[in-house]
């Protein structure tokens, strides 16, 4: 099916059957990111059941990040060459089983591969939904309006998340896996019913070198990222590690350019507000993961606070990214144009951690970290939307998949290397020292979305 063929290619406004396609693909995206965060706040309850000292309890949100991170970009090209709906639907099925799996181990080696797995499934998903979504709607206010409840919904369920999965853990941690499970095949018999079939691109061949060899090097990188803090970001361990990683990718180049369907079209990243849309998404989810690291510490180790009391007190920045994102990021976008609202969410981003900078064992709750908080939620309104339209807006129908690959793979190496050293700065220093790594990430954002200023 082309993409003038689905009526909401076609209208100023999302007909009924749109709506149905967007929620559905909401639905993936919202799985996603209640997968990620519920299950950080359940890791004691796991760990005292299964036995799992804190070295391997971390693999159970690390195992998840490996496998999303290391094969995002084959899934956003498995997405454009074998069909969209196709690694959807397929990627749902999976994450299904493989989430029950991992709510049904008895061991910590069978809950890590299961969330391994999972985060492979996710892989593929993200960026199918996202090019089903860049190449269904109209280029234009109904695309913009499109990828702004779309992403919204991705935020809000990362935020909502943390309080469910406090609320689940009180009755067990094994119903942070089993209720995803029933999210996931509610959003695929939508997907069944709902996401246009779509065939796969013609002529074109599978890039089998490349795959191996680029999967190779973000398995390694994100593996070497998350174990970096223990081994030692100077050991020869980790060190070797990243000259593994560079090889590889040195490698992949020269495979890319020999190749005549190449698994990364190297000239797409001579697209500059593609390139900046990703430093800045590594920035975006960067800084906020690390920053929430540090305040759960802070909450639950300094104040004695619960894991469901840590939630709700961070739960007001979902709530802002649900109400404002769907109703103001979409018009911004159509006056100001994607780059320059997405450089003031991230201006937002600095504000609410330059506030963090002053927390300590008497800060008020609702005098300094509720106003964080909302900034917080202000920034992800106002840049995760955004940044997503400019990597949709930056290449061709036919890359759309790649681009989507790009930019979640930007979301996930964000947080992986931000929370490497926030984990080193706590080690050696202290919470009031780590706070100062979100804020220069944050900042290092707003200096990739600079040249937005420049937009005619």
């Amino acid at each position: 099916m082309t993409v003038s063929a689905h009526p909401s290619a076609v209208h100023d406004r999302l007909t009924p059957r749109a709506r149905g396609l967007l929620l559905v693909l909401c639905g993936a995206l919202f799985l996603d990111a209640l997968d990620v965060s519920m299950k950080g706040v359940a890791l004691p309850s796991i760990g005292a059941e299964l036995g799992m000292a804190t070295g391997s309890l971390q693999w159970v949100v690390s195992g998840y990040v490996l496998g999303f991170g290391g094969f995002l970009l084959l899934g956003g090209r498995a997405a454009d060459l074998l069909g969209r709906r196709r690694m959807l639907i397929g990627a749902l099925a999976v994450f299904a089983v493989a989430t029950a799996l991992g709510g049904l181990a008895t061991s910590g080696p069978l809950l890590i591969a299961a969330r391994f797995v999972t985060g492979i499934s996710a892989a593929f998903s993200a960026p199918a939904g996202f090019s089903i979504i860049t190449t269904s709607f109209a280029d234009g206010p109904v695309r913009n309006k499109a990828l702004s409840i779309y992403t919204a919904t991705g935020a809000t369920g990362f935020s909502l998340g943390l309080v469910a999965g406090g609320l689940l853990t009180e009755l067990s941690w094994r119903w942070v896996f089993h209720a995803p499970v029933l999210v996931a095949l509610v959003t695929l018999a939508g997907a069944l019913a709902v996401v246009p079939r779509t065939a796969a691109a013609p002529g074109r061949g599978f890039d089998i070198a490349g795959s191996a060899t680029v999967t190779a090097a973000m398995l390694l990188l994100v593996f070497t990222l998350v174990e970096a803090p223990n081994a030692g970001w100077a050991s020869v361990r980790t060190l070797g590690s990243l000259v593994a990683v560079a090889a590889l990718l040195a490698v992949f180049v020269v495979i890319e350019r020999r190749v005549a369907s190449p698994l990364l079209r190297l000239g797409i990243l001579r697209s500059g507000p593609l390139v900046r849309a990703n430093v800045a998404a590594m920035s975006l989810l960067g800084g906020w993961v690390g920053a929430l690291f540090i305040v759960t510490l802070y909450l639950q180790g300094v104040r004695g606070w619960s894991a469901l009391e840590t939630g709700l007190a961070v739960c007001p920045s979902g709530i802002v990214v649900a109400v404002l994102a769907p109703r103001i990021a979409a018009p911004l976008v159509g006056r100001y144009g994607s780059g320059r609202v997405a450089l003031a969410g991230l201006t937002s981003s600095v504000a609410a951690y330059a506030l963090l900078q002053f927390l300590d064992a008497s800060s008020g709750y609702a005098t300094l970290m509720l106003p964080a908080f909302l900034l917080v939620g202000l920034a992800f309104t106002l840049t995760y939307g955004p940044l997503t339209m400019a990597a949709a807006d930056s290449v061709p129908a036919a890359d759309q998949g790649l681009a989507g690959g790009l930019v979640n793979t930007a979301f996930q190496i964000g947080p992986a290397l931000t929370l490497g050293v926030v984990s080193a700065v706590t080690a050696t220093g202290s919470l009031r020292a780590a706070l100062v790594v979100p804020l220069i990430v944050a900042a290092l954002g707003v200096a990739a979305m600079l040249p937005a200023l420049r937009r005619a």
